[in-house]
């Protein structure tokens, strides 16, 4: 992969939860405050607890840091895939949004992200 397709993926995967944020807050009771810093979101809840979505350019990863642990992603050509589990990005941060926030966070909640 190279730097540009990266960036390109990687960049409609933070659009992809921005947009989820957005419409959470919008349809639903749950408060969510998404901050956005250059390839960071930094998702803060109700109960002040975070979430933090951070790109790594020069490994071609997508790194999320929450209260369960931190995982790497690197594409898999269709989806993101954490380097030791192969848990997907999106089951991964819908459960871990879950726990955090104390409401239910479904996967589809997530548009599919493709090549």
């Amino acid at each position: 992969m190279t730097d540009t397709e990266f960036l390109d993926l990687a960049e409609s995967a933070l659009e992809t939860l921005e947009d989820a944020i957005d419409h959470l807050n919008e349809s639903t009771d749950m408060d969510v405050d998404a901050q956005r810093v250059g390839g960071m979101i930094t998702l803060v809840f109700a109960n002040k607890s975070q979430i933090v979505v951070n790109l790594q350019k020069p490994l071609h990863e997508i790194w999320l840091a929450t209260q369960s642990g931190g995982y790497h992603y690197k594409w898999s050509g269709s989806a993101w895939l954490d380097t030791k589990t192969q848990v997907e990005f999106w089951a991964q941060l819908s459960s871990d949004m879950s726990l955090q926030s104390g409401h239910t966070v479904e996967r589809s909640r997530f548009r599919a992200q493709s090549l």
